[in-house]
């Protein structure tokens, strides 16, 4: 069931004998769900997820980061537990920043740190969000992200109207109704999907993505999500976008980024190599807490001024 309004700015349902609290942020068009670890004024730290994914993705790692940390990870729009966006609208990368805007408005966070996962919507996300609001953010880890990626200007025209036709045949056809699986096939599916998973991971994940119906479970994604994005921006835009974030940034690439890492090495940025693959973070949480840990410690809550 869902978590009660208690306040207009946001609604938390507290579980007494569990430390992780529910959250559920009102927006224009339904809501923002997600879930909360760490005492009621922790150092606050904003933490979203890769495409098709869900907050759940973070559950094995929170808890073995720094606990003076306030830990908020939602289900972006159309993900997870929270509410899709209206009939005949697109999921872009700024609409997502507008969603975080409302988030931390609705916590009353005027500076925060930011984990991202993936090289979906979240990091475009918050990176676009860093960038229009340098004084917001302080850090940043990227967990197997690429970071911007920019759009051939001469590709914009095409990707846009490929968005633009998807949606559209979408709107044609008549109301179907979402595929009902038994929770077993479900496992299956992700796992088929998603083979970088281990089925605890998978079991972690469908705790938010399956919506029970009638004759089993459907997932409660949105299918537009599979859209193209028609907001694009070029690499002249991106490069100015990221010479305005001010924010300290880890980026933390699994073996299967590694050529990618080796082309992006920054002076303002720490990069290291993992091994295992793109859910590390969720599979083996052990390997990747040390190093969130020590850059939170030294980048953020070392830089605190002292009660």
């Amino acid at each position: 069931s869902l978590p009660a309004v208690l306040s207009r700015s946001f609604c938390l349902s507290r579980c007494v004998l569990c430390p992780v609290s529910e959250l559920c942020v009102p927006v224009p068009w339904g809501e923002i769900r997600g879930k909360v670890w760490g005492p009621d004024h922790g150092r606050p730290v904003l933490c979203l997820h890769g495409w098709a994914d869900n907050c759940g993705t973070f559950n094995t790692l929170i808890p073995l980061l720094p606990k003076d940390c306030r830990y908020v990870a939602v289900d972006l729009a159309g993900h997870g537990l929270s509410s899709h966006r209206p009939p005949g609208v697109f999921y872009s990368f700024s609409a997502y920043v507008a969603d975080v805007r409302r988030v931390v408005d609705g916590l009353r966070w005027t500076n925060f740190s930011v984990i991202g996962h993936s090289m979906g919507e979240s990091v475009l996300c918050f990176l676009q969000f860093s960038a229009l609001y340098p004084e917001m953010v302080d850090a940043l880890v990227l967990l197997d992200a690429y970071g911007f990626l920019p759009t051939d200007p001469k590709e914009v025209s095409k990707v846009m109207r490929q968005g633009m036709d998807e949606m559209i045949q979408f709107e044609k056809k008549s109301e179907e109704k979402k595929r009902v699986y038994t929770y077993e096939k479900a496992v299956e599916r992700l796992l088929t999907a998603n083979p970088t998973l281990s089925k605890q991971s998978v079991c972690i994940l469908l705790e938010r993505g399956l919506v029970q119906v009638e004759g089993g479970f459907v997932f409660s994604r949105d299918l537009r999500l599979n859209f193209k994005n028609i907001v694009r921006i070029t690499l002249e835009q991106s490069l100015e976008m990221q010479l305005r974030i001010q924010a300290s940034v880890l980026k933390l690439f699994s073996t299967l980024l590694q050529g990618y890492r080796d082309r992006n090495v920054s002076l303002k940025h720490t990069v290291v190599t993992l091994p295992g693959d793109h859910h590390v973070h969720l599979n083996d949480p052990e390997v990747v807490a040390p190093l969130v840990s020590d850059f939170l410690h030294v980048k953020v809550l070392s830089q605190q001024p002292l009660a």
